[in-house]
């Protein structure tokens, strides 16, 4: 006999099922909006202060670049241009008079012809057209140099149809085209730092003949310390020079330009130039703004920061409280600033025309 249990069947109460559904959550509470939104925001700022960074690092990595690149420029064409100096090309004198009717004066040269190689320390060039390459120059204490070189054209006489040569440039980098007329009448090339009409300091360049030297063009911009120093055979400071047999046409001290005048005795002085045999130059060239984040005072040593002993300060082999552009602390301003030193060694004869 089978007996038959008789079977139940639970159900959960509406109130039950409502109950369950109410537990499950439907969105964040106050707290954990917070949390994650501080999070976002944590995030956020480091993503834009690594871009920052990185930004910064590409600025000051292509600043540098185009310093390094302007300062590359202007060494190879002051090296170029010193190399130049003092060169003379007697048969173009020869060759001009007799091709082209050119007149040469009766001693053939002029009786002191200014030297190859001329500067004049701390001092700014009168802008605009100046027939006078830097005697017009006003002093300007803890300004940069003016530097000048005085060459001869050289000229292919096979072609008597052109008087246009390329062995020899300007420091413009363009061929001389310009014919002297006698060997005193050469080609001269004025270096000097100027503020150009984008109110940034610029190396200037102004050329042309002796007499007639044009207004000057920007050559190299962000070039703000223009400092030279003139490498010299058994030079005294300010004194008349003694040429004797020990002479060997090395440089043996490194003056200003205002050390190599002699007071009231201009041959002196010529003769005090003609003794160079080397130059050394020392700039200091910047950037744009913001291509460095330190904006702290800094001092720059155009001549680099060799001592002058073992105990000397920072640049005393060169530097001189006599001449303030030697030391250099410019205004904080967030430019990449860069020094860029090197010395010209001059080949040819600078006794040119005597």
């Amino acid at each position: 006999m089978i007996i038959r249990l008789p079977t139940t069947r639970c159900a959960l109460k509406p109130t039950t099922l409502n109950r369950t559904k109410s537990l499950q959550q439907k969105g964040l509470t106050l707290v954990e909006l917070m949390v994650a939104m501080a999070i976002s925001l944590l995030i956020t700022l480091a993503a834009v202060a690594a871009l920052i960074v990185s930004r910064q690092g590409f600025n000051a990595l292509d600043a540098s670049s185009q310093v390094r690149d302007n300062g590359r420029f202007a060494a190879d064409l002051l090296q170029r241009l010193g190399g130049q100096a003092g060169y003379l090309n007697a048969d173009y004198v020869m060759e001009e008079a007799r091709l082209y009717g050119k007149p040469v004066n009766a001693a053939g040269k002029a009786l002191d012809p200014e030297p190859s190689v001329m500067g004049i320390n701390n001092a700014k060039r009168i802008a605009g057209t100046d027939t006078d390459w830097g005697k017009s120059a006003t002093s300007d204490s803890g300004s940069s140099d003016i530097l000048a070189f005085r060459f001869s054209p050289s000229i292919d006489f096979t072609d008597t149809s052109s008087t246009i040569q390329t062995g020899m440039i300007d420091c413009s980098g363009n061929p001389i085209r310009d014919i002297p007329n006698d060997s005193t009448d050469r080609s001269i090339s004025v270096l000097y730092v100027a503020v150009g009409t984008d109110n940034e300091p610029a190396l200037m360049c102004a050329s042309g003949l002796a007499g007639a030297v044009a207004a000057g063009q920007p050559l190299i911009h962000g070039v703000e310390n223009f400092q030279v120093l003139y490498g010299v055979d058994r030079v005294a400071p300010n004194a008349v020079t003694v040429v004797n047999a020990k002479d060997d046409a090395v440089p043996d001290r490194y003056l200003r330009a205002d050390q190599m005048t002699v007071s009231g005795n201009q041959a002196a002085t010529n003769a005090n130039w003609r003794r160079v045999r080397s130059i050394r130059i020392g700039m200091v060239l910047r950037g744009s703004v913001g291509s460095a984040p330190d904006r702290t005072s800094q001092t720059f040593y155009p001549f680099g920061k060799a001592k002058a002993s073992s105990t000397g300060t920072d640049g005393s082999a060169f530097a001189s409280t006599d001449d303030p552009g030697t030391i250099y602390s410019p205004t904080p301003d967030g430019r990449l600033r860069q020094v860029v030193t090197f010395t010209i060694h001059l080949r040819n004869d600078q006794k040119h025309g005597l």
